[in-house]
């Protein structure tokens, strides 16, 4: 064994796959691998450790690694060159169309103080659109989570959120935390990936009535779909923002 691939093989020290964890193995190695393209010394071209060095380390198939790496080298995230090795491609460095956040989260980065004014939990029956978007099958008990949140002039978003069963979620969480923190690290599930929708609406009468706007008035619908690294769904979230007060920016580089 070469030096280089010497020092590789000593980057999974202390990195460990939980075997007893109802998150499967090649998520899991996603999720580590999503870790690894943060890093400084890799995004400056170090190559990352072999598949079969991985896979000897933590006692699971190199078909697994296989299966994690491949994925995100689909997403433009990872370079595989035969018979040299995996870098992190450039596009990882440079774009933040993946950075996303719950809504508490975006507004606490920006330094915003937020008012809940309903938070809401009810088990309901799936709908059409909903078993759909949770790929669930339609008429299932699944939780529904409704929140009106605002300044301290009014409210200004009302989020709706559907659950999939999967994830354990019981109803008497404390959703004044963050909700991607209470899914991942409550309940062993990885908010990974956010699917979104956004598209301009006029406001029915029960639009109106939540954001205190009159019927007709502009409301941004943003629909999304949140899922694990293994691309399930987790969350099918609608959000209505009253326009006027709401804007929705995206960084993007050239």
């Amino acid at each position: 064994m070469n030096k280089g691939t010497m020092k590789n093989h000593n980057d999974l020290i202390g990195i460990d796959i939980d075997h007893d964890s109802p998150v499967p193995l090649h998520s899991q190695v996603e999720q580590i691998l999503r870790d690894m393209i943060k890093d400084p010394k890799y995004q400056k071209g170090k190559f990352l450790p072999k598949e079969m060095d991985m896979a000897k380390r933590w006692g699971i198939s190199r078909n697994t690694i296989r299966q994690a790496t491949s994925k995100l080298i689909h997403e433009d995230l990872l370079i595989r060159k035969k018979g040299v090795g995996t870098t992190v491609s450039k596009k990882a460095i440079s774009t933040k169309l993946k950075n996303w956040f719950s809504f508490s989260q975006e507004m606490e980065d920006s330094g915003i103080e937020f008012i809940n004014y309903s938070v809401r939990t009810k088990w309901v029956t799936a709908t059409n659109s909903v078993s759909t978007n949770l790929q669930i099958k339609e008429g299932r008990k699944i939780l529904k989570l409704t929140r009106l949140r605002g300044l301290k002039d009014g409210p200004f978003v009302h989020f709706i959120s559907y659950f999939h069963p999967r994830i354990g979620l019981t109803g008497e969480e404390d959703f004044s935390r963050h909700l991607y923190d209470i899914i991942e690290k409550d309940h062993a599930c990885v908010p990974s990936i956010s699917k979104e929708e956004i598209q301009a609406i006029l406001a029915d009468k029960s639009i109106a009535k939540n954001l205190q706007i009159v019927p007709g008035d502009p409301v941004l619908l943003r629909k999304r779909i949140v899922c694990d690294p293994g691309n399930r769904p987790l969350e099918y979230n609608l959000g209505y923002y009253n326009a006027k007060k709401f804007s929705y920016t995206i960084d993007i580089k050239r």
